[in-house]
């Protein structure tokens, strides 16, 4: 089997294709009337192809197996056989051993190896199981020598803990990230906005509408604690947090 580099592209109505090498742009891609661009993910075209529901459910298809992205793809569920209602959301692909973080908005995540996704259920296999009301947050692959996970919430809290104190398991539901208020866990007023791992000095860029707050040195350890605490407010202007990411050096 060749091994080529892919571009593994998931439509919003849950259509699927691979499209040659990783410098493609998935948005500039034609879809069908009324679909759109919904994930991305580059890999291999001797590897699997991983797909997430919104239920925590994962699926897996030979890359090469996937039509060309020449075309507008296939529906996943033409192979595929996920539970009434499920919605395809995630692509991934790449190194089976490759590490990932998995979490629920709900604040509860462990970390496991992109193999675990793998199967030849056509049903899928439950990976990570979700609270009452909780959505599937973005796979985070972990970066090399990352020592510190950050995690902030839709109301402006931000902790950041040693990344080793989170589960490594093959599936469930795993250990509480962030606490969330439980009254707000359940109507979903906060939930998990983003999360990410950090090397060491690495600071942290926080996005919060059109604004950025890059914390590092001691202003990015005042959120330090130990996992699943409250974490610390951010300052005003970053109560809604869209997105966390490390900083990268240019």
């Amino acid at each position: 089997m060749p091994s080529e580099p892919v571009t593994i592209v998931l439509s919003r109505k849950g259509w699927a294709r691979a499209a040659k090498g990783h410098d493609v742009d998935p948005n500039k891609l034609s879809y069908r009337a009324g679909d759109d661009f919904a994930d991305a993910a580059t890999g291999r075209s001797n590897q699997l192809a991983v797909f997430l529901d919104d239920q925590g459910r994962s699926y897996s298809l030979p890359a090469h197996t996937l039509p060309s992205a020449r075309g507008q793809g296939e529906p996943l569920t033409g192979r595929l056989q996920p539970p009434e209602g499920a919605r395809f959301i995630f692509a991934l692909c790449g190194d089976p051993a490759r590490r990932l973080l998995l979490a629920g908005s709900d604040g509860y995540g462990f970390i496991t190896q992109l193999s675990a996704l793998h199967g030849r259920q056509k049903a899928g296999k439950a990976v990570l199981n979700l609270g009452a009301g909780a959505e599937v947050v973005a796979p985070m692959t972990l970066q090399a020598g990352a020592d510190r996970v950050a995690v902030a919430t839709t109301a402006g809290r931000l902790l950041v803990f040693p990344l080793d104190q989170i589960p490594e398991l093959a599936r469930g539901k795993g250990n509480k990230l962030i606490d969330i208020p439980a009254a707000r866990r359940k109507d979903g007023s906060e939930r998990v906005a983003g999360l990410c791992t950090l090397t060491a000095d690495q600071p942290l860029v926080v996005q919060a509408g059109k604004r950025q707050l890059t914390l590092k040195g001691a202003d990015l350890e005042g959120y330090e604690g130990e996992r699943g605490r409250r974490g610390r407010a951010l300052p005003r202007g970053f109560q809604r947090v869209d997105a966390v990411y490390p900083q990268v050096k240019e």
